[in-house]
């Protein structure tokens, strides 16, 4: 008799709730209703998101867009229970334009948000030149589901405080955070120790919070 293979832990934590984001990001359910597949260019990321779930599954190579060589890491693992959970929660397959709202614990939010900035998350800083000495930067969140979009603007304003603007790109649609509300994002995402994240983009955020605090501390 065939038994099922439970490869996931299907109980809230801050690990679990940072492979959610990834999945909800960056992953994809099989329409066989049994295999998960994440993959990205960051080895870095794979392996956190082998460590979130808790994984011991081989890491393979993957090439895109028709490119034969294989410059993307990729993991592909069956868990039928894991994939049920992940429809119940608001995850399914052919996600990327029609995903809406996730059922996320508010406990474990930050760490499904830092999933969501790590898999298809930006930040840049940038000089505004209207101003003199004036340093900015953003933070956004990209999705093609416009329902999506609107769903996590709705749920930071209620969570954290933070106002949000929604701007229409190539394909997807971002919600963009500025200087104070960027901040206020980072610290929650950033909430503690041994916490898994994307070093680089941890860094850059880091980098310019603490070249802003500078800046306005500076003589002048």
């Amino acid at each position: 008799m065939f038994k099922l293979q439970h490869k996931v832990d299907i109980r809230w934590s801050h690990n679990f709730a940072y492979a959610i984001g990834l999945i909800a990001s960056d992953g994809s359910l099989n329409k066989d209703g049994r295999h998960i597949w994440f993959g990205s260019k960051d080895l870095e990321q794979i392996k956190n998101f082998k460590e979130a779930l808790g994984l011991t599954v081989v890491v393979g190579g993957h090439a895109r867009g028709g490119e034969k060589e294989k410059r993307y890491f990729r993991i592909h693992f069956g868990d039928k229970s894991f994939c049920e959970y992940l429809n119940q929660i608001g995850i399914r397959p052919t996600k990327s334009k029609t995903i809406g709202p996730i059922a996320v614990p508010n406990e474990f939010f930050p760490d499904f948000l830092r999933g969501l900035f790590d898999g298809d998350g930006c930040f840049y800083s940038f000089w505004d030149t209207r101003w003199s000495n004036s340093f900015a930067y953003k933070m956004s969140f990209a999705s093609a589901s416009p329902k999506f979009v609107v769903w996590l603007k709705s749920k930071l304003s209620k969570l954290y405080g933070v106002k949000g603007y929604l701007h229409k790109g190539k394909g997807v649609v971002n919600l963009e955070y500025v200087k104070g509300d960027s901040k206020k994002l980072f610290r929650a995402m950033y909430h503690g120790p041994n916490l898994l994240f994307l070093n680089r983009k941890y860094i850059k955020v880091k980098t310019a919070l603490e070249k802003s605090s500078e800046l306005k501390t500076a003589p002048r």
